[in-house]
């Protein structure tokens, strides 16, 4: 491979504090293939958007920032989008990154099937963010034209091969706050080894305006934001 692969990029953020451990240098890369209809960034769903970056060029802009990034335990994430949309692009800049001792992490719906190349990144790869739209399927191809199954088995296959996994959950009011799927999802992470933190993010619609921006309307449009008191009550099912 060549550090000339390219990939499109939404956005970079190089001071970023919540996509993993430390300070980090998050990429946000364009594209998606789920249609979450909580999306916060309705516009990272196109490929043909954002501005095409090699990985010589990644590599040259994260080189400015180590000297803050690596004291603080930090590193890189590749975001989204859907990062793993971008396989060769990711597999060439993992490897170089994992050559300077850079920790890395990836922030991704883990709706793939795993093939070599999946394999390949997830061996360069220090930690996943993953992010459970449902442990309850209906809901989970309600809510994003998608089944959990792959995503379930992505996990799994992580927590096999000992990587280190943030499970994230977004609580939508009357959604995915239901008692029985919340039980479910407790179960099915305590099953697992190597969670190192499990989010439960509460849903807003701060995103809301990139979608009427776009001439679109707002799929969860009547849904009310989740308050305090839902975040704390979901917490207290999931025994966190």
């Amino acid at each position: 491979m060549s550090l000339n692969i390219s990939c499109p990029i939404h956005s970079i953020e190089t001071f970023g504090t919540v996509d993993g451990p430390g300070i980090r240098f998050v990429l946000f890369t364009q594209g998606c293939s789920l249609r979450c209809k909580y999306c916060q960034n309705r516009d990272t769903w196109e490929q043909k958007g954002g501005i095409l970056v090699t990985v010589k060029q990644v590599l040259e802009k994260i080189e400015k920032y180590k000297n803050y990034i690596i004291p603080s335990g930090g590193g890189v994430t590749i975001s989204g989008g859907e990062p793993l949309l971008h396989q060769d692009f990711l597999i060439e800049l993992l490897k170089n990154l994992k050559k300077e001792n850079i920790h890395t992490a990836i922030d991704t719906s883990g709706m793939f099937i795993i093939t070599p190349k999946i394999k390949e990144i997830i061996g360069y790869t220090d930690l996943f963010l993953v992010d459970i739209k449902s442990i309850n399927n209906e809901i989970c191809k309600e809510l994003t034209d998608f089944s959990n199954k792959l995503e379930l088995e992505f996990i799994r296959y992580l927590n096999k091969n000992n990587k280190h996994i943030w499970i994230r959950q977004v609580l939508i009011p009357g959604i995915t706050d239901k008692k029985e799927d919340l039980i479910k999802l407790k179960h099915f992470i305590k099953s697992l080894k190597n969670i190192d933190k499990v989010e439960i993010l509460p849903y807003h619609d701060l995103g809301k305006f990139k979608w009427l921006n776009l001439g679109l309307s707002y799929p969860l449009d009547n849904i009310p934001i989740a308050t305090k008191e839902d975040i704390q009550k979901a917490k207290k099912l999931l025994e966190l």
